[in-house]
């Protein structure tokens, strides 16, 4: 009986850490981001603006709705976004959430630009879609401190 007891116990306290986590919808944001490369192309020619890519599994990595939370939704981040083009590319495991479509298109940047597989990853690119930068993962210490960095050095690159 103490094993059922202590075991029911785990399994809802599993439930409870990853439900924390579990996050399917979109929050509000202000943010305009691109899910089409040759639009962001387009605009990151018309800016000047170096292109930040997203690379997220919205519904079932933990540490890309931490990141997504931490430092995407933060006041900061809003702050500086505007001097980027914003491409997010999701690859989401339930399949009401993109379209076939568009997940074949993810598909094939994450093959091009995410080759590890890694989530989340961030690569910076440049109008011509060359890679400038890249930065991958994200801790449950949740310090963002080296993504600031990572976007400020192409700020003052300028």
């Amino acid at each position: 009986m103490k094993r059922v007891i202590l075991l029911f116990t785990l399994l809802i306290f599993a439930h409870n850490i990853y439900a924390q986590y579990d996050y399917y919808g979109e929050e509000e944001s202000n943010l305009e981001w691109y899910t089409d490369i040759n639009e962001a192309k387009a605009e990151s020619i018309r800016t000047k603006k170096v292109i930040l890519m997203y690379f997220t599994g919205s519904d079932w990595c933990a540490p890309c709705k931490l990141l997504k939370k931490d430092f995407f939704s933060s006041d900061e981040f809003e702050k500086k976004a505007g001097n980027f083009v914003l491409v997010k590319v999701d690859m989401p495991r339930r399949i009401d959430i993109i379209t076939p479509e568009q997940k074949a298109k993810n598909k094939v940047l994450v093959k091009k630009y995410n080759k590890d597989g890694s989530f989340p990853n961030i690569v910076a690119l440049n109008e011509n879609l060359n890679i400038l930068g890249e930065l991958s993962g994200y801790t449950f210490l949740r310090e963002t401190d080296r993504h600031f960095t990572f976007i400020n050095s192409f700020l003052n690159s300028k």
